[in-house]
């Protein structure tokens, strides 16, 4: 019988993501980020379902071939899942293994939903492949601030509730976004224009969250938060880890202009509820 796990149970499952490629997954287990972890068994699980806390998707960990817990789990997303996700209004369910060996059993498993299925590009960053040179200048007007408790509290700030929402979709609170991740704006006068900031943190990687309003798309301004938050990062000796589905090229393009390397790509599944 799957099985959820109180957060203070959640290092049991250290073992079932022995890798470093799902940085979401390893941030919940760490208790940096929230979610909520099910397993076969409470004492000794082998095989487990994390769910982001930012209902983003689940990560499915530990051993793919665990005959009795890929059983039950169509069962167990009909009755506890889609009902759970309901209150919160998720009627869409992205699925990632913790790696590739999971992608048969989820395809095996779930062949009988509307399955739909992308590839998730991944790329790091290390000082010497930096290119600074390549900061780009911001039109006059637009002005740099880093994401601090000030900033976030300035009633100066038009749509610092537009920050706040976005930060609170990864994190279980501001307080813990201050403690444990770092991020940059771009300001146009009070109006916040672009953010890049840490989304989910698992030891010292930081993944980033990056966005421009779309009024204001199109000046550079994504590049010159995630230049800033690069430069941050490696002062403190921190390592950045950016993803993008494949198709999305401004994306790829804006990675591979600051100097990101690709180092491997997922696939990444999901049905309606």
């Amino acid at each position: 019988m799957i099985q959820e796990l109180d957060k203070t149970e959640f290092d049991r499952c250290k073992s079932l993501v022995n890798n470093q490629r799902q940085i979401e997954a390893l941030a919940v287990i760490e208790g940096t980020n929230p979610g909520r972890i099910f397993v076969d068994d409470a004492a000794i699980p082998t095989s487990g379902m994390i769910w982001l806390g930012n209902n983003d998707g689940f990560f499915l960990i530990g051993n793919e071939d665990n005959e009795k817990f890929n059983n039950e789990l169509n069962y167990f997303i009909d009755e506890v899942i889609i009902p759970e996700a309901a209150k919160v209004q998720l009627n869409w369910f992205e699925w990632i293994g913790i790696h590739d060996r999971w992608n048969k059993t989820i395809e095996k498993v779930f062949k009988a939903r509307k399955l739909d299925s992308w590839m998730q590009k991944v790329y790091t960053l290390q000082p010497h492949d930096y290119l600074n040179i390549r900061e780009p200048i911001i039109a006059m007007g637009y002005e740099a601030i880093k994401i601090d408790q000030s900033f976030l509290k300035s009633s100066l700030v038009q749509n610092r509730k537009f920050l706040q929402a976005k930060i609170l979709e990864s994190w279980s609170s501001i307080e813990d976004y201050l403690s444990n991740g770092i991020g940059y704006c771009m300001l146009d006068e009070n109006e916040i224009a672009s953010v890049c900031f840490s989304g989910f943190v698992a030891g010292n990687i930081h993944s980033v969250h990056i966005e421009t309003l779309a009024a204001h798309q199109g000046r550079k301004l994504a590049q010159k938060a995630a230049h800033l938050f690069i430069q941050d990062c490696f002062e403190q000796n921190l390592i950045p880890h950016w993803e993008c589905m494949e198709e999305n090229k401004a994306s790829v393009a804006v990675a591979e202009n600051i100097g990101f390397k690709h180092i491997y790509n997922y696939k990444g599944y999901a049905f309606p509820g």
